[in-house]
């Protein structure tokens, strides 16, 4: 049975064919966490959602993370509007900064680390992105840590033969113009391109960026069994937001307003990837990736002085006291995943094992920057200084037992060393953590019938303490115990006629979670304590004809609590947790005219550990209210070489709260509307 996710299977189920626009890719040798191999997605005893390109192309997201709201599972929180600083969490998980999810590009991690901080600073434009894949369960343990709530691996595209050159307009001044290239020998044994976007926009709420991105993608083929792959990419943006959101008097009067004008995020990063794939025989395969990057972070903010419901105040830039603060951090990381994959005889039975080892370093510069030399200050005198370092090995082998046709249990182990080093720079003191975790996991899969599939798996998530938590500012090692978790899942998957269906019900019960250094409250050793998560998601969708569809899905957390520590009050409820999030989506295709109505609905929720409901003066704390949106997708291609499309999101401008994070309350955006066209040269 083909397993995909519900849509993908309900277009399939329709006669859905691909455009011209999206002509077959390059193949190019690459690390998925859903292999595409038929009946690979059957494999995995843990829920999947895949995104497709039609589907992209269907939804018209603004944002990767726009994207992964159509997702059973994932909670995503706007702060800037555009998603270009990401908080993803999934299954009830805190989605601040998407620190408790593994965020992947073509295999390789995209967080700017994985030991020292791995708060989301970055996200790739979605227009660079050709497809998503969710991966949850105990498979997911092969791909790396933070991997508790999931892993998210996105697909970048493979720059097409000949050329495409798309171009958008939309509301607040959003403008973006992509231009792709490509080519391949005459015996498709060599090809690539290029893709150029640059996009720039006033903002939602004054907050206005200018970003340019650059992929440089390629492959060739040596010989008959080897395969190498290529890829370079550049990415800058300047986005005038800040941490400082609105103040209640300031939301309900002029939720358009930017409280800190002067404030700036600054990033610019550099990655260069390579992909190599070895057909040792017929059942023994051997893929190893390299990659790097370099993230630069900096991010300038006007000092707050004081906060009131009518608004926030800041330190005057008179030219004496410090007015203005640089938070500057530089990223580089560098790994090699080497992964095994053979299939055997063994015992009487068929066996599919992967094997695999990754090498793994990055390092860390933070410095605070002081100025008094005016608001839009870039420079200043240095206050804090550090520079950090891990090194890491991870061991990784995983084996599928199919016991029948129909039955396979799946048992894998991760075992991961790691090494900590912070030193501060302005008085040389310094210190070392090491920690060694073993991540078991087991998953079985039961084809009960054709039309239906079960699995289920058991596993021990597991996550890193961060530098800034795991060695104090006195160079201590806190001995930290990891984030640890035991999960369980058990769900199922398939189709039948006009049907297609998936749903899984899960538990993560965290025997100890680690409280960020800055909020531990002088707290010397942060393990934070026991929390429980369980609830279910599911997806339903149906073909009513050749040309319309509706599709459905859902997640309920009924339980989200703290059962002890310093986390929060025993039985409140966790922050960022709403009971309930869904989609519900109208789709229609046919002659070349594709149409997507959705609605998306996220309950309430509590900003704060303490679960209060009334308002604080600052809106950092109070009840997050429910809310439900309704975007409307349209695209047409008159001719195979010419496609106009165009979305209205929030279609009756609905006021809502995004979130109280990090200070004050960050609103939804507006109602908004983007108008394009692509045009595909041959």
């Amino acid at each position: 049975m083909k397993n995909r996710l519900f849509v993908s299977l309900l277009i399939g189920a329709m006669g859905y064919a691909h455009s011209p626009l999206m002509a077959k890719e390059i193949e190019l040798p690459s690390i998925n966490v859903i292999d595409r191999q038929e009946g690979g997605a059957s494999s995995i005893p843990g829920a999947i959602d895949i995104i497709s390109p039609e589907e992209m192309e269907m939804i018209q997201p603004a944002s990767l993370q726009d994207a992964l709201k159509t997702v059973p599972g994932v909670n995503a929180r706007d702060e800037e509007g555009y998603g270009a600083i990401p908080n993803i969490g999934i299954r009830g998980l805190s989605p601040n900064r998407s620190t408790k999810v593994l965020i992947l590009e073509d295999g390789a991690p995209i967080q700017p680390s994985l030991f020292l901080s791995n708060a989301s600073y970055y996200s790739p434009p979605v227009e660079r992105i050709s497809s998503i894949e969710v991966l949850k369960g105990a498979t997911g343990l092969r791909y790396g840590p933070n991997t508790i709530g999931g892993v998210i691996n996105y697909q970048s595209k493979t720059p097409l033969k000949d050329g495409i050159v798309k171009g958008k307009l939309g509301s607040h001044g959003y403008r973006l113009l992509e231009l792709e290239a490509g080519t391949s020998s005459e015996q498709k044994s060599m090809g690539g391109g290029i893709n150029l976007i640059t996009s720039e926009a006033n903002g939602f709420r004054n907050n206005g960026y200018r970003m340019n991105d650059i992929l440089v993608k390629g492959g060739m083929a040596i010989g008959q069994s080897q395969w190498l792959g290529l890829k370079l990419t550049r990415y800058e943006n300047e986005i005038n937001t800040s941490y400082v959101g609105l103040r209640p008097d300031e939301f309900i009067h002029t939720p358009t307003k930017n409280p800190a004008p002067d404030d700036q995020f600054l990033s610019n990063r550099t990655s260069f990837d390579i992909n190599h794939e070895l057909e040792i025989d017929t059942s023994t395969k051997l893929k190893t990736l390299m990659y790097w990057s370099q993230l630069e972070r900096n991010f300038w903010r006007r000092d707050v002085a004081s906060k009131t419901r009518q608004g926030t105040s800041f330190v005057d830039c008179g030219g004496t006291a410090y007015c203005v603060t640089g938070r500057n951090r530089n990223f580089d990381m560098l790994g090699i995943d080497s992964r095994l994959f053979t299939n055997y005889q063994a015992f009487g039975i068929q066996n599919e094992s992967e094997i695999g080892v990754r090498l793994h370093s990055e390092t860390m510069s933070n410095k605070t920057e002081r100025s008094n030399a005016g608001p839009r200050a870039r420079t200043g005198v240095i206050t804090g200084n550090e520079n950090n370092d891990a090194k890491a090995v991870a061991l990784y082998l995983q084996n599928r037992f199919l016991f029948t046709d129909q039955f396979a249990v799946t048992p894998g182990v991760r075992v991961e060393s790691y090494r900590q080093n912070r030193k501060n720079e302005m008085n040389g003191v310094q210190g070392q953590a090491n920690n060694t975790e073993l991540v078991p996991g087991i998953g079985a899969t039961w084809q009960l019938a054709p039309e239906l599939q079960l699995y289920s798996s058991v596993y021990k998530g597991f996550a890193p303490a961060m530098i800034s938590a795991a060695i104090s500012g006195d160079g201590v090692d806190q001995k930290l115990d990891a984030e640890r978790s035991m999960n369980i899942e058990f769900g199922f998957r398939g189709q039948a006629q006009k049907w297609t269906y998936e749903g899984a019900a899960f538990r993560m019960d965290f025997s100890n979670q680690i409280v960020n250094q800055a909020l531990s409250g002088g707290i010397s050793k942060t393990n934070g304590g026991q929390s429980l998560h369980q609830g279910a998601e599911g997806a339903l969708g149906y073909a009513i004809t050749s040309a319309w569809s509706v599709l459905a899905n859902a997640t309920y957390i009924p339980v989200a609590e703290f059962k002890g520590g310093t986390l929060g009050p025993i039985g409140n409820r966790i922050p960022y947790t709403p009971k309930l999030t869904g989609n519900l989506g109208l789709n229609y295709s046919k002659d070349g005219l594709k149409s997507f109505l959705n609605a998306y609905h996220v309950s309430s929720q509590y900003a704060d550990s303490a679960n209060t409901v009334q308002e604080s003066n600052d809106g950092t704390k109070g009840l997050i209210p429910s809310f439900t949106t309704l975007n409307w997708s349209i695209v047409y291609s008159p001719q195979k070489d010419l496609k106009l499309f165009g979305v209205v999101r929030n279609l009756f401008d609905k006021k809502f709260i995004s979130g109280r994070s990090p200070d004050g309350i960050f609103p939804g955006a507006e109602r908004n509307f983007e108008l394009g066209l692509a045009y595909q040269f041959y």
